[in-house]
C-alpha cells in the first residue's frame, strides 16, 4: 500500500525550484551542498511546523533564505535548463526525501508522534541551527 508523501517533500520540490540558479556543466546541481542542504533544512523546518501545533514556520524568513540559495546558485552559473532538469528529476526528489526523513529521524522525530516533532523543533530552536532559525 503506497502512502501519501508528507508535505515536507512538496516543500522540498518547491524550494528546489526557488533555490536553483546556474552552475557549470561539470558540477551537477545536486552536488552543490549549500543549495541542496538548504533545501532540505527548509523542508525539515516546514515538516516540524506541520506536525507540531506548538511550533510554526517563519515563512518570510524561509522565503528569504530560499532567495539566498537561489542567488548563490546563480552566482555559480546555473542555467534555467539546469534548474528545470534538477527540479523535474524524480530520482533526485526521492533522494532528497530520503535524506530529509533520515535527518528528522536521526534528530528523534518519529512518524505519527507529534510530541517527537515538537521536541526536535524545540531542540533545533534552542541550538539556533538553520532548521531552528526557520521556526518559532
Amino acid at each position: 500500500m503506497e502512502m501519501k508523501k508528507p508535505a515536507i517533500f512538496i516543500v522540498i520540490a518547491l524550494a528546489a525550484v526557488m533555490a536553483a540558479g546556474n552552475l557549470s556543466a561539470q558540477t551537477a546541481l545536486k552536488d552543490v551542498a549549500y543549495v541542496r542542504d538548504g533545501i532540505i533544512q527548509v523542508g525539515m523546518a516546514y515538516e516540524i511546523s506541520r506536525k507540531c501545533d506548538a511550533i510554526s514556520a517563519r515563512t518570510f524568513r524561509g522565503l528569504s533564505y530560499l532567495n539566498t540559495l537561489k542567488n548563490h546558485a546563480r552566482s555559480l552559473g546555473y542555467s534555467e535548463a539546469d534548474i528545470d532538469a534538477y527540479v523535474n528529476d524524480k530520482a533526485e526528489e526521492d533522494r532528497l526525501e530520503q535524506i530529509a526523513r533520515q535527518q528528522l529521524a536521526d534528530l528523534g522525530a518519529v512518524p505519527g508522534d507529534a510530541a517527537s516533532y515538537c521536541a526536535v523543533g524545540r531542540a533545533q530552536i534552542a541550538a539556533n541551527t538553520r532548521v531552528g532559525w526557520l521556526l518559532r
